[in-house]
């Protein structure tokens, strides 16, 4: 039986199968209570499903999993009863207010009409929309206040484990601070066990206590932030060419002195302990090749640099969101 104080997430093998096509293909999780867990991965991935199956959405195809102490597949109710779930897809009634929402939902887990008042009105507090017109439809409502009536709405039920699965997607800078903000308090004053789904990299790295990244199904890297960018080495430096042509020829030149390096479009990036030792035989080994040199930036690795090296691609809109 699940412990009052269990509020880990553990699984083993987890597969979501699709037909021929493998969603999730047999991972492994062991987040400890109290954590704030990053989920990274570009678009189909399997970031979602990997959700979806651990909030019993979706039963798994294969391997097990448990949250909060209970067995997604054969403890369902359990389950359901001691998580929130914020989905990408934010559900929210355009014709009801912020309030007759909260109270609806939190009616839902059988609680009486007047705890379910109060409930809504502590809520509204905890995000930030206590202020807000209570007769404003959340219709009105901007993108930041949308998502936090969303964070809300999965608080009802006072959960150990939360899911947010891409919470700030789309949202401004102003209103993605705010979004981090209370996640940070969520977790620090009640606890919560965070798993956190997202494709800005500096989401994740400012929020998550550990982070996983997953591309096609399975997780190519797993650790602390400050570790995974510590394993990429000291330094990082950019390289940046007229065309992809071109820095696919200067990645055959420098197989020599860089030999921890990856393509990206115009860019090579390479990986030092040292940079500044290497910096002058690259430019040397560039121009003897004649290969013409638009930009260089040298910089300590971030997470960018750690999805690159690991799946071969950047996620998107990486500028924009930071």
């Amino acid at each position: 039986m699940s412990q009052a104080n269990d509020r880990s997430i553990k699984a083993e093998g987890i597969a979501r199968y699709f037909g021929d096509v493998k969603a999730v293909d047999g991972i492994d999780l062991a987040i400890e209570s109290g954590r704030i867990f990053g989920f990274l991965g570009p678009n189909g991935s399997g970031k979602t499903t990997t959700v979806k199956v651990l909030t019993t959405i979706l039963a798994p195809t294969a391997g097990t999993a448990k949250v909060a102490g209970f067995d997604v597949t054969k403890e369902q109710e359990a389950v359901r009863s001691r998580i929130g779930v914020a989905l990408q897809e934010i559900g929210l009634d355009p014709l009801m207010t912020a309030r007759e929402m909260l109270v609806l939902q939190s009616r839902l887990f059988a609680t009486d009409a007047a705890t379910a008042r109060a409930a809504s009105e502590r809520l509204l507090e905890t995000v930030g929309l206590a202020d807000v017109d209570a007769k404003k439809k959340v219709g009105e409502f901007s993108g930041g206040m949308k998502r936090r009536l969303d964070l809300a709405l999965a608080l009802v039920n006072d959960p150990d484990v939360l899911f947010l699965d891409e919470p700030t997607t789309g949202l401004d800078p102003a209103s993605r601070l705010g979004i981090w903000e209370e996640v940070r308090r969520l977790n620090a004053d009640r606890g919560v066990t965070i798993f956190l789904t997202t494709q800005y990299l500096e989401e994740a790295d400012r929020l998550a206590d550990e982070v996983a990244i997953i591309n096609k199904g399975k997780i190519v890297a797993q650790g602390d932030p400050k570790s995974l960018k510590k394993d990429m080495g000291n330094e990082v430096v950019t390289l940046t060419f007229g065309s992809p042509e071109e820095a696919q020829r200067a990645d055959g030149v420098l197989a020599g002195p860089a030999p921890a390096r990856q393509l990206s479009g115009n860019d090579l990036v390479c990986y030092f302990s040292a940079a500044a030792d290497k910096l002058p035989g690259i430019i040397r080994a560039l121009d003897e090749a004649g290969i013409a040199l638009a930009s260089l930036n040298l910089a300590q690795p971030t997470l960018d640099d750690v999805f690159l090296r690991v799946t071969g691609e950047r996620l998107p809109g990486q500028k924009e969101a930071s």
